[in-house]
């Protein structure tokens, strides 16, 4: 599987992955799914948000155990972050026919749309619909970088847009929602554990900083004269940074947008975007109000208008208490060493996380020894996988088949 899967949307020159939402990589992801469930023979459907399912058992029973996770890609991602999760999915459940288990709920691997949100700026589109987290209006104003909307994008590639909207009746009939995704940290690696379980997602959010000055010639106007928005963002760069120093919480500039983008031109408009995540909502809103405030004292001064925009935020998931220490209590009946298995909390945000709210969900991590992700580099290692993998399983026996 790893391998069938591993070519789509390579780029050949960074090697990363550009499996962006309803592009021909992504609809290339959503066929190897559908073939591999159809190979299992499994019950193959697409939601009215455009979510993959292969169900084993009956889809309407209720009480259904679901794993899985999601195949697109952040701009030059790299291979494990979502896929890993869907890969390991569809081997737990070829492990637990090779065990010979009696399912007694019905099960599902589910690939979700548009995870990561690199094409249209909001991440976990699929869940967030299905979950009711996202208005059909709002969905609609969403765009990417070529002024494509959402549903024209999921039109062109074969999908019905009038049809998006919360799915409540379809969560009801959940019972257990359990993602395995590699870890994006190194934790586990400092712990020497090959899985871990999560606690609980920081809360975090994306925040748009839209600087406005003056354009002109960089060759002729004297920098007395300038009103340059580049300066005051990467004043306002370096302040995220101090900022997150002081909290203990993460900033990061990752995204810019420049007009008119010329090299001899004095910018008119510098707009960056901020993502922020810290362990309680507290110092979220202390790092996040820091930044703004010292943009602000940097725009005054310059004659700079300042514009922020918060685009996207999710607070903090507690995943549930119950479900998580019943899936420690199975593992650790299973393992080898008989010793707990680590829970660690991650600033990562995961289609889990948006479930949450709806259904009990639980997730794992598969070690990363560098701790990598968003990257070509980004790793895990075949017998930490398989490890995943085994632990996957025994999750899913001890719920879907006692």
């Amino acid at each position: 599987m790893w391998r069938g899967l591993a070519p789509v949307g390579r780029h050949p020159d960074s090697g990363g992955y550009r499996r962006y939402a309803w592009s021909a990589a992504d609809l290339e992801c959503r066929a190897w799914f559908r073939a591999q469930a159809e190979a299992r023979g499994l019950t193959y459907e697409t939601d009215r948000n455009g979510n993959q399912w292969a169900w084993l058992g009956d889809p309407l029973a209720g009480n259904a155990v679901v794993t899985g996770s999601h195949l697109d890609s952040v701009p030059d991602g790299g291979a494990f972050d979502g896929p890993l999760g869907v890969v390991s999915s569809f081997a737990a459940l070829d492990e637990l026919r090779f065990r010979g288990v009696a399912f007694t709920r019905p099960l599902a691997v589910a690939n979700f749309g548009d995870e990561e949100g690199a094409r249209f700026g909001l991440a976990c589109v699929g869940s967030r619909l299905t979950a009711g987290q996202l208005t059909v209006a709002d969905a609609h104003r969403l765009r990417d970088a070529d002024g494509i909307a959402l549903p024209a994008a999921m039109e062109s590639a074969g999908y019905d847009p009038d049809t998006i909207g919360p799915d409540l009746e379809r969560l009801a009939r959940i019972g257990a929602f359990v993602e395995l995704h590699v870890e994006q940290g190194r934790a586990l690696d400092l712990t020497g554990d090959p899985v871990g379980i999560a606690s609980a997602i920081w809360p975090h959010g994306r925040w748009r900083f839209d600087f406005r000055g003056e354009a002109n010639h960089a060759g002729t106007t004297r920098l007395v004269d300038r009103r340059d928005p580049m300066l005051t963002y990467a004043e306002t760069v370096l302040a995220a940074r101090r900022e997150a120093e002081l909290t203990g919480a993460l900033a990061t500039f990752g995204k810019i947008a420049v007009e008119p983008n010329g090299v001899n031109a004095i910018p008119s408009l510098v707009r960056g975007w901020l993502d922020s995540r810290a362990a309680d909502q507290a110092t979220l809103d202390a790092v996040v109000t820091g930044i703004e405030r010292a943009a602000r004292e940097y725009a005054d001064r310059a004659g700079i208008d300042l514009d922020v925009v918060r685009e996207s935020f999710t607070p903090v998931v507690e995943f549930e208490h119950a479900l998580r220490d019943e899936l420690a209590k199975i593992l650790e009946g299973s393992g080898d060493t008989g010793r707990p298995v680590p829970v660690l909390g991650t600033g990562a945000g995961h289609d889990a996380g948006i479930l949450s709210a709806s259904v009990p969900t639980a997730m794992l991590f598969v070690r990363n020894p560098t701790g990598i992700s968003h990257s070509p580099a980004e790793h895990a290692a075949e017998d930490d996988c398989v490890a995943g993998v085994r632990a996957l399983a025994d999750v899913l026996e001890g719920l879907a088949c006692s």
